[in-house]
């Protein structure tokens, strides 16, 4: 077997509009293709044995046990390897549950499709899958323990903290999507202008003098007293001469901690020695300059979380301890403890193992213990003098105990900091008292608070307070300002795919939504644009440059061409869009990716249409059958765009009430139901070209129902229309014309059959007596296609001139004219046909020969620097007509 390419799609994709995390991995089987499961002596016993929890795989079965019966009576490796990578992450914790494996066409070739969790993990499980099937087929051992292990490990490295997850899960189920801006914890929740960013639990609109505040202990006990909320006496101090002026004011016990210090790191509580309080000194020293000493507050230790100035949980803390047996030493019982599955190292797992750090060892030595005694049965051993989780304490949730005056005290406390997302240390003898009868004093307050004591306590009832943190961030109304979205941390989003046309229908969409005000991002096959600045030049219609539109805080709407290639290479972009355009589906690209007919490209072109949220518009041409049947599988409401306002489907269609945009007797149209809208005449739309370019007038269709769904205006939608001139600023490579004196110019982007069929409508009854074709081949298209270009092209031209992509990409030039030159003298045996390889060159010569009334058709690969020789050309024919004038005068 040997793997081929691995890929990890992240969004809406070819496999799955639903699923968005897949693995899709290209596995050549080889010698292995003769030879299923059922043939290979000893594999079935072998694979039950290594992997028993295979067994709960159902598989086609539909029944647990379904796998290994498919397995028993022969199924093929690629099968087998998809459910080991699903397993093999089961084992390891990750729950993945989707997969499938499909043939590509070539002999012994499958894309093996699984889910995964966290991305370096699932590719690792496809690389290890591979690896165990090999290794089963071999009759081999294979360290399946240290596979599981790295997983886990990988696993941990790379997925949220249980904090940050609790945010974006509780911002998922209200519909907010988010984006992972780095490896650690920083997060974008929503889109564009509706975006709000989090870093752990501190947000992108919590206040930076609050944390910065909260950060310097000393100054936040200081505001606190001077509102009456109870804080213990203390004094920051800077050496260990310092002390013995705090010994003189403060009496023991005490408490010392490093003044900007977290997450209780070099925090000792509970002093009582003087030989204690220099140890304690030092450890904080460790952790900052600057030292606080203060009173020690006798009670329990408490966190409580106010969330937008609520509280919205209270934890008890316990401090890591253990109970003895009578057995074990504490060194072995603190093992025993770790092997909790809830525990892991830092932040990451629910619980922290416990570290037998010097602290402990102190703490131990004060009880007369080390830790190799061995406590007897029942007693409680004490580990931490602080009960932070990070140092390994428990917590026990006490939310609906806590008394109306502490609970008031809280939010007064939240309120005085100016933390929107509050955590307070507070110790009390009994939170269910009266303030001052609880003895209750706020030891610290803590911004980007830990949520996992919350969300799973040690014991009593969770608290969904990364929900609270969500509806905070994003209240039911935010997003109620935008066009056609009332979904908060939402911008609206048109989704533009399809064989042909997909660039010139996002330009326009573009320029229809922007009347109305908007700042609008969107993505073409020229660059990346935010408002009227190109922010990134190249062909931008991949999934990468759509996070770049949607991260940008500036957009309110976003316009996305999305291509054949991103979409499987790595999905969508986003999790689902407002509007999604097919424009049409041909045979362009096939033969490519495993994408090998017209049905096939169909379904890649699908995926936009399939994620239009409910109650968004799919856009489909209704001209174009293979776009018009993907209405049959679209949960969305759809809209359709035609040529010919008198269909029998169209009509249906707008009879039943369905959105539709016709050209009718000259107009753009709207209709649903009983309904007509007469947006402009065509005369009055220069991307129209009166009429004589029917694929521009689709574009305009599709542009206008979009402006339309997303609640712009008729009059704005009109006068857009009106202002949107075909040109190269505008339109780059889109129907460029360029008039001379005697011959004119026409520089386009089309470069398959049907584009050029498509500019073939305009070109036909252009006014020229002599019409010269310059054109190329894709080398990556199948030969078929590169003949069907010439077959057009000598439809269209009465001489062709061929010349060459700088990427000839894997064909020889050569074989390009070739084919060519075939599919010309197919239709045309006496028709001019010459080879100009470099493509200036090609135009350059066509400029130079140009006959009087003739028309030069430049389907160009590099449009910038066709258009500036045309444009000299053009200069050039100025500067000579002027000077006669200026010799008379």
């Amino acid at each position: 077997m040997k793997i081929m390419d691995i890929r990890a799609l992240r969004g809406p994709n070819y496999w799955s509009v639903r699923r968005h995390k897949l693995i899709v991995m290209r596995l050549d089987l080889e010698e292995l293709e003769n030879f299923p499961t059922n043939t290979l002596p000893g594999f079935y016993e072998r694979i039950q044995q290594l992997l028993p929890s295979l067994y709960n795989h159902r598989c086609s079965e539909g029944r647990p046990g379904g796998f290994f019966y498919r397995v028993e009576t022969g199924t093929w490796m690629g099968h087998v390897i998809e459910h080991i990578a699903l397993e093999i992450q089961t084992l390891a914790g990750m729950e993945c549950g989707f997969g499938r494996t499909r043939g590509t066409g070539e002999h012994g070739i499958y894309n093996v499709v699984f889910a995964y969790e966290e991305e370096k993990a699932g590719i690792y499980a496809a690389q290890c899958a591979v690896q165990i099937a090999q290794a089963l087929i071999d009759g081999t051992e294979y360290p399946l323990t240290a596979t599981i292990n790295e997983l886990k490990r990988l696993h941990e490295e790379n997925r949220l903290g249980p904090s940050t997850a609790a945010i974006v899960n509780a911002c998922h189920r209200k519909g907010i999507p988010a984006i992972r801006l780095d490896s650690d914890s920083s997060v974008q929740l929503g889109y564009g202008a509706r975006q709000k960013r989090i870093q752990a639990t501190v947000s992108s609109q919590t206040s930076a003098i609050a944390v910065e505040l909260a950060a310097d202990k000393d100054e936040t006990k200081r505001r606190l007293h001077n509102v009456n909320i109870p804080v213990p006496d203390g004094e920051v101090i800077q050496t260990e001469n310092d002390l013995q002026a705090v010994l003189r004011r403060l009496d023991f016990p005490l408490v010392v901690k490093p003044l900007d210090g977290n997450h209780g790191r070099g925090v000792t509580t509970n002093i009582r020695t003087v030989e204690s309080l220099f140890k304690a000194f030092l450890l904080a020293k460790m952790h900052g300059e600057r030292v606080l000493v203060e009173q020690f507050a006798e009670g329990h230790d408490y966190r409580l979380l106010v969330i937008d100035y609520k509280l919205c949980a209270v934890a008890r803390r316990v401090p890591a301890c253990v109970v003895g047996d009578g057995i074990s030493t504490i060194r072995q019982l603190v093992d025993k403890v770790n092997q909790d599955t809830r525990r892991g190292d830092g932040h990451v797992n629910l619980l922290t193992k416990i570290q037998l750090d010097e602290a402990t060892i102190n703490l131990l030595s004060e009880q007369h213990l080390t830790i190799d005694s061995v406590p007897e049965d029942g007693k409680e051993v004490c580990l931490k003098k602080t009960a932070n989780l990070s140092t390994g304490g428990t917590s026990i949730d006490v939310t609906d105990d806590v008394h109306p005056e502490i609970r008031a005290m809280a939010e007064r406390t939240a309120r005085t900091i100016g933390l929107d997302i509050c955590g307070i240390d507070l110790m009390a003898t009994d939170i269910t008292v009266p303030l001052k009868k609880s003895g209750a004093m706020v030891i610290e307050v803590n911004a980007g608070p830990g949520l996992r004591m919350h969300t799973h306590p040690t014991e009593g009832k969770p608290r969904d307070v990364g929900k609270a943190i969500a509806d905070m961030l994003f209240p039911e109304t935010a997003g109620q300002s935008m066009p056609g979205t009332s979904m908060p941390g939402r911008i609206p989003i048109v989704a533009i795919t399809g064989t042909n046309g997909k660039t010139t229908t996002t330009r326009l969409t573009r320029h229809l939504i922007r009347q109305a005000g908007y700042t609008v991002g969107f993505t073409t096959t020229d660059g990346i644009y935010i408002g009227d600045a190109m922010i990134e030049e190249g062909d931008c219609t991949g999934p990468a440059s759509a996070l770049k539109v949607l991260q940008d805080p500036t957009v309110d709407v976003a316009v996305l061409e999305c291509a054949r290639g991103g979409m499987l290479r790595a999905g969508l972009a986003f999790d689902q869009c407002d509007v999604g355009i097919i424009t049409n589906v041909a045979a362009d690209h096939l033969g490519l990716r495993d994408i090998n007919s017209i049905e096939d490209m169909a379904r890649v072109k699908a995926i936009v249409a399939e994620s239009v949220k409910p109650g968004g518009y799919a856009i489909l041409n209704a001209d174009n059958a293979p776009t018009y049947a993907m209405r049959e599988n679209l949960s969305s409401q759809i809209a359709l765009f035609s040529m010919h306002p008198g269909s029998d489907h169209v009509v249906a269609h707008y009879r039943a009430g369905g959105l539709v945009a016709v050209y009718e007797d000259g107009f753009i149209t709207l209709r649903r139901g009983n309904e007509q809208i007469r947006v402009e005449h065509i005369q009055n739309i220069p991307l129209a070209f009166n009429g004589t370019a029917p694929f521009m007038i689709e574009n305009i269709l599709a542009a206008t129902l979009a402006a339309f769904c997303q609640q712009i205006a008729v009059s704005q939608i009109a006068e857009g229309l009106r202002t949107f001139t075909p040109s190269f600023e505008n339109t780059p490579g889109r129907m460029n014309f360029f008039r001379f004196q005697q011959h004119c110019v026409l520089v386009d982007y089309a470069h398959n059959p049907h584009g050029l069929s498509a500019l073939g409508q305009y070109i036909r009854q252009a006014d020229a007596t002599y019409k010269v074709g310059i054109l190329t081949g894709v080398g990556d298209r199948r030969e078929e296609d590169i003949t069907e270009l010439g077959r057009v092209a000598c439809g269209l031209f009465d001489e062709v001139i061929i010349r060459f992509d700088a990427d000839s990409r894997g064909r020889d030039t050569n074989q390009i004219a070739d084919l060519i030159k075939q599919g010309i003298w197919e239709v045309d045996a006496a028709k001019p046909v010459q080879v100009i390889p470099d493509e200036m060159a090609a135009l350059t010569y066509a400029l130079k020969h140009a006959q009087s009334g003739a028309m030069i058709v430049h389907l160009s690969e590099q449009i910038r620097r066709s258009v500036e020789i045309v444009q000299e050309f053009k200069e050039l024919e100025d500067k000579f007509e002027l000077q006669p004038l200026l010799a008379k005068a």
